[in-house]
Order: C-alpha cells, then structure tokens, then sequence
C-alpha cells in the first residue's frame, strides 16, 4: 500500500476572527447552546500543542552551502573564465581534393573567430566514424568576423588528405583543437593569410576571454495582523514559539510562525525563483534561482536510480572531469534519492576475500556498515550527502512526483574566482551565496518593524499591530557547469 502524503494544510479566511481552531473557545454548537461548554464544566485539555509535524521550518540549505553578502546596485554582474586551450566543434570540409577546414560554420561567424595560426599542430576528431588525424597547418585564413569564415589548411603527419578513402573524415563536422605548434630551425614566426577588410595581420594574440552573467534581486514581504482586542484575548492552550517564549495569547504563536514562513520563503525564493517575463503592469524582473540557474547553465541528470549500480554515477563524474573537476562536493538529496546512493555504495563494497571490501571508505568497516554514512569518495572526488528537507516536505517539493520533481543537487564546495566589476579585480567568492540590498542608509537583508497603534507601535490611529517583514536579495550561482540537478522520470 502506497502513502499519500498531504500537500498543505493551512485554511484561510477573509477576515481575521476568533474560531474554534485558533483561540479554542470551546461551545456545544450542534445541541445550540453556544459557550456553555466550558462555562458549566471543566474541561480537561492538554495544555500543550502537539507538534504533529515535528520542526517545521525547512531554511538551513543556504546556512550550510553558501554566504550572504551587501550589494548596493539593482543588478549583480560577474564574469566567468573561459576556457584556456584553443579548441573549435562543428568545423566542416571545404570540398573533396583538399584540406581545408572551416572552422566557423555560418551560424557562428558573428560569434565565432579563428586564432589558429600557420605551424599550429592540431588533433582532428571526427565524432561520427571515430576517426583521429593530428596534422600542422599550413595556411590559416583568419576571415572577417561577422562576414567571412576562418579557415585553416593542413598536412596530415600521416601523408593521407581529408579525403582518402578508406579513412575520410566523412561526417563533415569534425573537432579541432590546437596541443602545440612545429617549426624549422632558424625561421622567423610565419604570419597568416588575412582576408580583405580584416585589420588584423600576422600572428594571432588570444586574448582572455570572459563569459558575463548577472541577477537582479527580488523583494520580498510578509506581514501579520492582529487588532487590539484579539491581542487582549486569553486561549486555553499554553502555546510557544521557535524563539523560546510562551503564553497564552494566541497571536504569539501566530506573529511567530509568520517569522519563521517568512524566513522559509526567502530561502524558497533563492530557490525556485525565474526571471520574468511579464509586461505591462505585471512586468517585474523577477530572478534567476538555484534550479534555474542549473537547468540553464549546468547539468541535469535525469532518473538516478540504484538499479543502475555505480553507471549513473560515474557518468556524472565523466562529466565533471569536462567541467571545473571540483574536488569536493555536497549532495542535498531527496529521501529516496539518497536510499539509491546507500544502497548503490553498499553494493559495490562487499564481494571481496574474507566477507567485505571498503575500498570505497578509505578501508573502514565502521564507516562501511553504516550506510547512512555522510562521505564518501570516488575517482578524485570527495562527496558529502545530507538530506534536504525541503525536498521531503509534503507541504513543497515532497509532494511532487514524475517528471516535476527534483531529486537532488550536487553543489561543488569551496570558491571560484571570478571578476568584480566594481572592484575591478579577480576576487573569490563562494560558488553559491546570496546578495543582499544594502548601504549605511539602509539594511535589506531581514527587516522587521511593527506599525498600528498596539502591541508597542504608535504609528497610526489603527487599532492593531502590524508585524511588518521585508528582505531584497538575489542568488548568485557561480560556474553553474559544475552543478548538477536530479530530476526525476
């Protein structure tokens, strides 16, 4: 039998009023005698709530994995490293007969330029047949960026064309990248064959190259209410909030769960937040979150299961070693996502000599057993797992199911470099954190301010408090091609 779990469970009203379910005001309203109840008789009540669901509150993700820095600008800018080497996909053969690449195909020509020059070596891999040729170039035609293709013309070491039957690069999208250069002895730099309207001649300088993203951050805001009579209102249950105070007055339990919803939602927004869309009087720029971010710019791994053994996972490493390879790691997974993780480690640690292999633990058989073990290692990567509550929750994300749901993140650990465009410099900064709006005039990070005529504030003739909360920030998600996001099937 299968459990389903609830998907929320908070009702609202209209208006703010006494009800059987908040101030406890016991009455036998079938048989019409409103309020008798508790009048005639003593009622035995548990003074005490039973906390039913346990700690409620699902923040703590960003706590763990990420910092929170002041920004002052609506808009935060960073630049990511390119990659270093010289490497071009899609290239085509310019015809049979010859050897000549074009290394920017049509639909690149704006974005794409050659800096092959004449005497690079180059490794040529056609991704279709499997076939591999290194070769020198001996012409290298730097085009006209926006106009012309580049080209480059080369010499197979193996004294075969392009074209030689047999062993063709035939697919015609073939991979060329540049693994060093060859030269006679005693000859000058060899210069390239420049295309009319280029002003560049001569031997191609890389210049370093930066991929620019930026986030603008969103506000967010709560606020609870009571009128001055309801905060005179005494409850029968003794009721206490997550900071350590109690009593008998219901709009403490109430102010205090809007903290702690409004302090779920922040974390929740640097979460699930996406950049809008929306025009006219809806247009708000909205925000690009932790699943965005990923899905755009990162890796998603699909139905990870433990059926698939160690596969799925060195996949994922495969993949990684293309990327950044972090070292080390932190997987904040959904239950069943982090079941199929023990169970895939504790299926490839046993079947050696003499009972059980740790290999996998670094040869520790307590670690080993323990199969809700929090690290492991793998290949030159150190990983850490926890669960996520926010994923398990049957009110959020612990609900849903199929193709919707998120199963998990790998986040790598530690920091990058990246370029401040304020500062003007290289400066490290997490891979993951949070920016806040903030200067000496005024902190956004979590404000909080009462409003009305009771519960202290003397703001207005409103007969009521206002528990006003307010934060602006945005999440910045660093050389994102380093995370990965389950999902499931």
């Amino acid at each position: 039998m299968s459990l389903t779990p609830q998907f929320g469970s908070i009702i609202p009203s209209q208006t703010q009023e006494i009800l059987n379910s908040n101030y406890l005001k016991f009455n036998d309203g079938g048989a019409g005698n409103t309020d008798t109840f508790a009048q005639q008789y003593l009622p035995e009540i548990y003074e005490q709530e039973v906390e039913r669901y346990g700690n409620r509150t699902l923040s703590g993700f960003l706590r763990m994995v990420g910092a929170e820095m002041p920004m002052t600008s609506d808009q935060v800018i960073w630049s990511e490293q390119n990659r270093l080497h010289i490497s071009y996909k899609d290239c085509t053969l310019s015809g049979a007969g010859n050897n000549t690449i074009t290394v920017a195909p049509a639909a690149t020509i704006t974005t794409i330029q050659n800096v092959i020059s004449k005497n690079d070596t180059v490794v040529i891999l056609d991704p279709v047949t499997g076939l591999e040729g290194k070769a020198i170039v001996t012409a290298s035609t730097v085009g006209v960026q926006g106009a012309t293709a580049g080209t480059i013309t080369v010499s197979l070491f193996n004294g075969n064309n392009l074209n030689t039957a047999g062993s063709a690069f035939t697919s015609g999208s073939v991979k060329v990248f540049v693994y060093g250069s060859a030269y006679e002895k005693g000859v000058a730099l060899d210069r390239n064959t420049v295309a009319a309207g280029n002003p560049t001649d001569g031997y191609v300088s890389v210049d370093p190259q930066f991929t620019q993203f930026s986030n603008t951050p969103i506000i967010i805001r709560s606020q609870y209410v009571v009128s001055g009579s309801d905060m005179a209102q005494i409850g029968w249950v003794e009721v206490a909030a997550e900071d350590g105070t109690s009593g008998y007055l219901w709009y403490l339990k109430a102010e205090s769960e809007t903290r702690l919803r409004f302090e779920d939602y922040l974390e929740m927004s640097m979460v699930e937040s996406e950049k809008s869309a929306l025009a006219g009087a809806a247009k708000l720029p909205g925000s690009e979150g932790l699943f965005a971010a990923i899905e755009d710019r990162g890796n998603v791994q699909v139905g990870f299961t433990a059926a698939a053994g160690i596969d799925d996972f060195d996949a994922i490493l495969k993949n990684l070693d293309t990327q950044g390879a972090i070292e080390e790691n932190m997987l904040f997974l959904q239950r069943q996502t982090a079941l199929d993780f023990d169970d895939m480690l504790a299926s490839i640690s046993g079947g050696a000599a003499g009972g059980t292999a740790f290999g996998l633990f670094e040869n520790s058989e307590e670690m080993a057993l323990n199969l809700g073990f929090s690290g492991f290692r793998r290949g030159s990567y150190d990983f850490y797992k926890t669960d996520w509550k926010y994923l398990n929750d049957a009110s959020t994300r612990g609900a849903i199911d199929g193709i919707n749901s998120i199963e998990g993140v790998l986040i790598p650990a530690g920091t990058s470099t990246v370029y401040d465009q304020v500062l003007g410099t290289n400066i490290r900064r997490p891979f993951l954190h949070v920016r806040y709006r903030a200067s000496q005039a005024d902190d956004r990070r979590m404000k909080s301010w009462l409003t009305g005529s009771a519960g202290g504030a003397f703001t207005s003739t409103l007969d009521a408090m206002e528990v006003n909360f307010l934060s602006e920030r945005c999440l910045v998600v660093q050389a994102a091609n380093n995370f990965v996001l389950f999902k499931g099937i």
